[in-house]
């Protein structure tokens, strides 16, 4: 699972950074607000850590700027106030948890797990990209013409479809969709994207799927 990490603190970020990473994370670290902004923009995140008080640009500003941009990454904000209205303000602009300094780092972890947890329960069941309509219960994409798809090709439609634009690595896709998959080999990777571009062209798509094998890959207009 990969963690964007924003926090000016040096050496917190830097035991957070180790904590994170022990744990199994991969951990993009940021220092202030519109590196944050720029990062999510780019990349796919299964959670996002913002302090609020930022150089440059603060945590609730950056937090606004992701969220105007459709990105529902879960995110908790790190603070040194403890006062409700910044909990209220903080929650308002678009975090899903808070946490006030000093924390313990387990508790920390804990959020994290609960959160991405939560993501999958509150994925929408429509999700749209160019001239696509994907719905998710039925496992369908439709725009000139409508065809089902199989299981795992649902699962990384969805998560281009979550993430459009974005550049994605083959390593992070294949652990999102085959992380339950003892026996699956990363080339998959390739072999499903190639189904669904083969997909999306039967149906007249405006997007595809652009990337080249044992590479990252991304979801664009034409």
């Amino acid at each position: 699972m990969r963690i964007l990490l924003a926090e000016d603190e040096h050496d917190l970020k830097r035991a957070l950074v180790a904590v994170l990473t022990h744990s199994g994370y991969d951990v993009d670290a940021v220092e202030n607000g519109a590196e944050a902004v720029k990062f999510a923009s780019m990349n796919a995140y299964d959670c996002m850590v913002l302090d609020i008080m930022m150089p440059v640009m603060n945590g609730m500003d950056a937090l606004s700027k992701i969220r105007e941009a459709g990105d529902r990454t879960p995110v908790i904000f790190l603070t040194a106030k403890a006062e409700v209205e910044d909990r209220i303000n903080g929650l308002d602009a678009g975090a899903d948890d808070y946490l006030t300094k000093p924390f313990a780092i387990g508790e920390l972890i804990a959020r994290i797990k609960s959160l991405t947890r939560r993501l999958e329960t509150y994925t929408p069941k429509v999700l749209e990209a160019g001239n696509v309509i994907m719905d998710i219960d039925e496992q369908e994409i439709k725009c000139e013409n409508a065809v089902r798809l199989g299981g795992k090709e649902a699962k990384l439609m969805e998560y281009f479809m979550l993430n459009k634009g974005k550049m994605l690595s083959r390593e992070n896709i294949f652990n999102h969709v085959w992380k339950d998959d003892e026996d699956a080999s990363i080339d998959l990777v390739y072999v499903y994207v190639s189904y669904l571009n083969s997909k999306l062209s039967a149906i007249g798509a405006s997007i595809v799927i652009e990337g080249e094998e044992g590479a990252n890959y991304h979801l664009v207009q034409k």
